[in-house]
């Protein structure tokens, strides 16, 4: 496969970062394959995860295949890009293909990117993940690897402006080790168990961020450690009210077309 795309754009971003300070620590990415499928899984926080989660993999000389809504691919900037990096889109009307995908590009020797919560989490904890991942690493036959990110929400996050130039921002992440899953096995208890290291990491990373929120910037710090983000029950509500926001006004959009269908006609 030609890599025309997705190495100029890794030196885009890392040149990006090192102007802007970005103090990034990587941690366990030993725990990276240096060939062969694995399925990678992140927490989500942030509408840059694809490039920090992507750089797990980068010690190892690894690109990563990041499955992401299909909305992405539509975009006239973004979806040039994401195409040209073999990235995997997934139409949640037609999930069957993306699947398909997935699994082609894992028994490939890929590395598939997996951000399991399907949303950005507004609670910055883990939220409930499906069993999809397990199920594409049993199907392949490669490994499950569970990465914690943190820092990204800073720098641009669900109902936050964007502040892509903020500058001295330390982001970490962290890979855990990797589970293998096989036949057999009960699929949400391996998912519970996946859930658990992310949770696991992910609150690892946050303890040893080495910056503290100014007192009007708490809302990037989860509420169990004092911030003033939503905890998961109230973040779990915004998510509901959205979805159901976003339901009522796709009904209505087709409300309009069927009506200037029937004008028309």
């Amino acid at each position: 496969m030609r890599e025309l795309v997705y190495p100029p754009v890794i030196k885009t971003a890392l040149g990006v970062f090192k102007a802007l300070n970005i103090r990034i620590r990587l941690e366990g990415t030993d725990q990276i394959p240096a060939t062969g499928g694995a399925v990678l899984v992140s927490n989500h926080v942030s509408y840059l995860d694809f490039i920090f989660a992507g750089l797990a993999a980068h010690p190892a000389g690894r690109l990563v295949r990041f499955m992401a809504k299909k909305e992405i691919f539509d975009n006239r900037i973004g979806g040039p890009l994401m195409r040209g990096m073999h990235h995997i889109p997934v139409d949640r009307d037609a999930g069957a293909s993306s699947y398909a995908a997935a699994l082609k590009a894992l028994r490939g020797g890929e590395i598939v990117g997996v951000f399991a919560e399907a949303t950005i989490s507004r609670s910055f904890t883990v939220k409930d993940i499906k069993s999809g991942a397990v199920r594409m690493a049993v199907a392949s036959k490669t490994p499950l690897i569970p990465v914690a990110l943190w820092g990204p929400q800073r720098m641009w996050t669900k109902g936050r402006k964007r502040r892509l130039l903020q500058r001295n921002v330390p982001v970490t992440i962290i890979v855990g080790e990797p589970m293998y899953p096989k036949r057999g096995d009960d699929y949400e208890q391996v998912t519970r168990d996946l859930h658990a290291r992310m949770a696991e990491l992910l609150e690892k990373a946050q303890r040893e961020y080495p910056d503290v929120p100014r007192s009007d910037e708490t809302w990037w710090q989860p509420a169990y450690l004092g911030g003033s983000a939503p905890t998961p029950e109230e973040a779990e509500k915004l998510d509901l009210e959205e979805a159901e926001a976003r339901k009522a006004a796709h009904a209505e959009r087709e409300a309009t077309r069927e009506a200037k269908e029937g004008g028309g006609s």
